[in-house]
């Protein structure tokens, strides 16, 4: 209780988008703009090899530093203790090797910018969190309710200034697969690890990473040695040829990243409190640093600035988060929910 008094789940999604930012801005650069003199930039298939596998190796760095494999479930081969995953933490492994693919691939798509595809997937996630909460008979508040309407508003202002959709079809699929992951992981979270208790975390960090790690590389390797279509060659070149280009630089920044945005992610996300308020935490973070991004891109490298409707549309998500954020304060129905969280 005083750790959490002394820094509140808020100050963690300060940090979240702190570390989410650059992320978006590096992606961006690399896929965006020439490598040099008649060279094209990277795809986004080309840098998610690599990335990912730097990625994985740090995230195992880290929970063998810090010591989090020693609430992983265990099994014992050779006289060695092993950290092992259940069939739940397996299963959300899955959900986030499909959420660690889409992500990074969210930021490339030429033509659609990175409010809009956020706006889509975040919107996505808001919906889902309080429905999850009531298949597992968890309360959802009015205020939830309130933010959901505010989501729907944002969604149709930006869907109709874009007259539709109109994305590519692996834009289409990517968020598709995006909220499938996350339907799948908030689901086994709300199971086995929003228990208010600091080993739940640890734990399920680390049975989660033991699968979705390997499991996205592999996904990836597959599709790259299937050697169909243009996606294939994209891929080899980013387990093969990128890992000796100068660009590596930025793809290690972006691997340190992920690693620190799947940290704070899971801190955020397994918080005691219910999904319509956590995930909609989580989700504004990382939106509010795609906006932030693409401002910041359009001012230092000539990229295009978000149109009216997408930044009215980020405007309304981003009361719906100040609604959950502050409403759960106020009144003597705030401070029970409050009460029954902590």
């Amino acid at each position: 209780m005083t750790a959490r008094r002394a820094f509140p789940l808020e100050a963690y999604v300060g940090v979240y988008f702190l570390v989410y930012l650059p992320n978006v801005i590096i992606t961006k650069l690399i896929t965006s703009l020439p490598r040099g003199a008649g060279v094209p930039p990277l795809t986004g298939l080309e840098t998610l090899p690599a990335s990912l596998i730097l990625n994985a190796i740090l995230t195992y760095l880290f929970i063998w530093f810090a010591g989090w494999y020693r609430d992983a479930h265990t099994v014992t081969v050779g006289g060695r203790t092993l950290p092992v995953p259940t069939r739940y933490t397996v299963l959300s492994g899955i959900g986030t090797a499909l959420i660690l693919f889409t992500v990074p691939l969210s930021f490339t798509f030429k033509g659609v910018s990175i409010p809009f595809i956020q706006l889509l997937m975040r919107g996505d996630i808001l919906i889902i969190a309080p429905l999850v909460d009531l298949i597992y008979g968890r309360r959802v508040r009015w205020w939830s309710w309130t933010a959901l309407g505010l989501v729907a508003l944002a969604l149709a202002i930006t869907l109709h200034a874009r007259g539709g959709l109109n994305l590519p079809p692996l834009a289409i699929l990517t968020v598709v697969l995006y909220t499938l992951g996350y339907f799948i992981r908030l689901a086994v979270m709300t199971r086995v690890a929003k228990t208010g208790e600091p080993a739940s975390v640890r734990r399920y960090f680390v049975e989660e990473k033991l699968v979705a790690l390997p499991l996205s590389v592999a996904l990836l390797a597959a599709v790259s040695a299937s050697g169909i279509g243009g996606q294939s060659g994209e891929l080899g070149f980013g387990f093969i040829t990128i890992w000796s280009d100068p660009v590596m630089v930025w793809i290690g920044l972006i691997a340190v990243t992920l690693t620190a945005i799947s940290i704070f992610s899971a801190i955020i996300l397994l918080d005691v409190r219910e999904n319509a308020y956590c995930v909609p935490l989580e989700r504004a973070s990382s939106l509010l640093a795609g906006i932030a991004g693409s401002i910041l891109l359009a001012w230092g490298w000539g990229l295009r600035m978000p149109s009216p409707a997408e930044l009215t549309g980020a405007v309304i998500l981003i009361a719906a988060i100040v609604l959950l954020s502050v409403a759960p304060r106020f009144g003597a129905a705030g401070r029970r929910a409050l009460a029954e969280a902590q």
